[in-house]
């Protein structure tokens, strides 16, 4: 692999950072008409009565960052109509995913509207038509085989919908049904006001940074930087910068945002996303702090023990054990892939049942896996690089062989990660002019990947433990054998060792430091050959 890695320099990387893009970036007016999303407008008509007629409405989101973000959107929305909306997000351990006949249970409304969730509830569809409850579901995720019997579904993925960018986030979706509500209602509300949390939504759900969702997170990163929305102020206070990326929401606010819902209630989120003054949103922000600790403890020690059960041949990795926390399969799902470089899924059973998540990695589909041996599944739902599933306890041997068996036949190079680093820098090449080049192609993520560059046998003169627990090291090492400038490099997680050779292969990222008002150059380590 690291024999076919050309030499960069500034032009040649600019080069290819631009062929990533084959139109320019469009703009905000740009954006196609919400209308073309099917049963958009019946819908937004719909809830538009409903408020004319002062109807009971109930909105039931989901315990992720999307979900979240969705349902915090359409609070505030209605909270500035004014009209009353009672908002409902799943608890993930009492309730489970999205909206399900335990929810109903305490739902009295006579419009029932779903955010990030809704495309496979068909036993709460049914529940709602016999109740005579009106069911708008507005999702994102693949249809399965049946749709559920609602008065509409809003969601792009739709075979029939012609949407033309289909790779939009649940919070997306309502976003912009909330935009035709604005227009049957005649209001003055301003849609580009609630950017800021979209553009949180787009990033952790990890929509492809194109197209229309590269606008819409690079306008939702300047409101961000200028809202009056107090969780926007506290985000800015806590990450202290003068920019903010993609990479800040990804790294350090959005594992936060989901610790809630993940170990304890999602409604602590949503509460900061819909505080009306700072003191509530800094007092939600200290306790999603505290929720992310124990959630990092928590992970640590399943991600320990998947490893090691792990099967580093399969073609898809399946692990599962009783008890493991439920919050964080999906991490550690994540933290396989990275590992092993296959799409993994982590399963945690409880009497007898197993619930988990998947990831996915490069082209491979881990929802059509899934799908394909839907026959061993309880349920399951998702989209393309990631995916949650159940099943009894005793079909896990067999869906762990029918799954490989399904990948056996997918070409290998759609397992190829598609954040393979770009070439080799000199390193009287890496200054801020590199820096400020890179930031030219911000926002990145999905389908627009941070340039990461190698560093093929580089000598190194010293190895350094950080961090409270001296668990993170700093390296400082020579390109050899050419170059005259030292390199210092972080890594994160991991303390290496001194290679007996002083040697060292590895792939890095260049980003901005910003600490007490002074900026440098950061060079993070992504991977050890």
């Amino acid at each position: 692999m690291l024999n076919n890695i050309p030499n960069l320099d500034k032009q040649a990387l600019f080069d290819l950072l631009s062929s990533r893009f084959e139109d320019e970036d469009k703009k905000l007016s740009q954006i196609p008409n919400p209308a073309l999303l099917q049963d958009a407008q019946k819908s937004a008509k719909k809830i538009a009565d409903a408020i004319r007629e002062n109807k009971r409405i109930t909105l039931v989101g989901d315990y992720d960052v999307d979900g979240v973000s969705s349902t915090a959107i359409m609070v505030d929305f209605f909270r500035q109509i004014p009209y009353p909306l009672d908002a409902i997000i799943p608890n993930r351990f009492k309730d489970g995913y999205g909206v399900s006949p335990t929810v109903l249970q305490r739902v009295d409304a006579d419009l029932v509207i779903t955010v990030d969730n809704g495309i496979s509830a068909l036993e709460a569809a049914n529940i709602c038509k016999e109740r005579g409850i009106d069911l708008i579901i507005t999702d994102h995720h693949t249809p399965g085989d049946t749709l559920p019997d609602a008065f509409s579904i809003v969601d792009p993925k739709l075979a029939s919908c012609e949407y033309p960018f289909k790779e939009i986030c649940g919070a997306q979706v309502a976003w912009l049904l909330l935009g035709l509500v604005k227009k049957e209602l005649n209001l003055s509300i301003d849609m580009k006001q609630f950017l800021d949390i979209l553009a949180i939504a787009i990033i952790a759900d990890i929509m492809p940074l194109i197209d229309i969702n590269r606008t819409l997170v690079k306008e939702g990163l300047k409101v961000l930087m200028n809202s009056n929305r107090p969780a926007s102020i506290i985000i800015r206070d806590f990450l202290n910068k003068s920019i903010i990326t993609s990479e800040d929401i990804a790294f350090q606010i959005a594992p936060r945002i989901n610790s809630a819902g993940r170990l304890e209630d999602a409604h602590i989120a949503l509460e900061f996303f819909t505080a009306c003054d700072t003191n509530k949103a800094y007092k939600q922000f200290e306790l999603l702090g505290k929720l992310n600790d124990l959630r990092k403890e928590t992970e640590a020690e399943a991600t320990k023990e998947a490893i090691a059960s792990a099967n580093p041949d399969a073609d898809v990795i399946v692990v599962a054990k009783e008890n493991w926390h439920e919050g964080v399969v999906g991490i550690v799902a994540a933290r396989l892939v990275d590992k092993f470089g296959k799409p993994a899924i982590v399963l945690s059973i409880k009497d007898g049942v197993a619930k988990g998540s998947a990831r996915s990695i490069g082209d491979v589909s881990i929802y059509e896996l899934i799908k394909a041996n839907k026959q061993l599944l309880t349920k399951f739902g998702g989209h393309k690089m990631a995916a949650g599933l159940g099943l009894q306890k005793e079909h896990i041997d067999i869906f762990r062989d029918a799954i490989n068996e399904s990948a056996s036949t997918i070409d290998s190079n759609d397992f190829i990660p598609k954040d393979k680093v770009m070439g080799i820098l000199s390193s009287e090449d890496i200054d801020f002019e590199l820096l400020n080049l890179l930031q030219n192609f911000e926002p990145y993520g999905e389908a627009n990947p941070f340039p990461s560059f190698l560093l093929k046998r580089a000598e190194v003169l010293s190895i350094k433990t950080m961090g409270k627990d001296k668990s993170h090291c700093r390296i400082t090492l020579k390109q050899y054998p050419h170059d005259r400038k030292t390199l210092e490099l972080v890594l994160f997680r991991q303390v290496l060792e001194m290679p007996i050779d002083r040697k060292l292969s590895c792939s890095y990222t260049v980003s901005k430091n910003e600490f007490n008002g002074r900026v440098s150059l950061q060079l993070l380590i992504n991977k050890v050959y």
